[in-house]
């Protein structure tokens, strides 16, 4: 469903933002990752979202903010959905879970652990939180092409960042440390607050969506007394972003020829 009116939080319509997205937190990164398109211009900003407009390979793709957590997440989501947005890859940090996740280490979410709200009142807890395929492989293809140290699978989305960091001192300690034990058990890679409310959004509004994460450092490495290097660059997530929004947008368009 296309939207005639200005959008309730973007301040935007129809015509003004791209069918591909590049989704992240920070308002301040958004310039920065619309400098590695072409033509990059501001478009609008109004409280977290801040959205430039750019161009890969001659098409526009857009790079909006969405501040921290699901629910303002989704609002982006869907206000640029009702634009005529139907790529949407999320850029951001996480912290590192599996202790093979170091720091500066890429992570490419393959489905997210739905420890967040907003999800369930888009789709019910039964149904998985999974990225959508051909955003999750054009992630791969960019970070190996690149040469980048990047781990695949299911990271863990959260509402509450100081519910990881220091559970002890929440009156709900022993659900979230069993919870911690329990997604370290079955693999988790990372955490972060965003994916699982985005890829719910997506499923239901029959759009695109993938993640990709840099680990900022790994607590449970800190924990078991193993080396923690802490990594705060981006610039090969955003890079391994950018180039995987070029590889969809080529490969949309040969199918388009076919």
């Amino acid at each position: 469903m296309i939207y005639s009116q200005e959008e309730f939080h973007l301040l935007i319509n129809p015509g003004d933002v791209g069918e591909y997205v590049i989704l992240t937190g920070d308002p301040g990164r958004v310039a920065r990752i619309a400098g590695e398109l072409a033509e990059p211009e501001f478009v609008k900003s109004n409280r977290e979202f801040t959205i430039y407009n750019g161009k890969l390979d001659g098409t526009r793709v857009t790079v909006c903010s969405t501040g921290i957590g699901g629910p303002s997440t989704v609002i982006a989501l869907e206000e640029l959905v009702h634009c005529g947005s139907h790529t949407f890859i999320r850029v951001g940090t996480c912290g590192g879970m599996d202790v093979d996740v170091l720091g500066g280490d890429l992570v490419i979410a393959t489905g997210a652990i739905r420890a967040e709200g907003t999800s369930r009142e888009y789709l019910p807890i039964e149904f998985p939180a999974v990225a959508n395929f051909d955003v999750v492989d054009a992630l791969r293809r960019a970070a190996k092409n690149a040469g980048y140290r990047f781990h695949t699978g299911v990271v863990q989305s959260k509402d509450s960042f100081y519910g990881q960091h220091d559970p002890d001192s929440s009156g709900a300690s022993n659900m979230l440390n069993a919870n911690w034990e329990a997604w370290l058990k079955g693999g988790a890679l990372g955490s972060e607050m965003e994916c699982a409310a985005m890829f719910c959004a997506a499923a239901l509004r029959k759009v695109r969506a993938g993640g990709i994460v840099t680990s900022l450092g790994n607590q449970t490495r800190r924990k078991l007394g193993l080396p923690d290097t802490m990594d705060f660059d981006l610039s090969q997530v955003i890079h391994c972003a950018v180039e995987a929004m070029r590889i969809l947008i080529r490969e949309d368009a040969l199918r388009q020829t076919e």
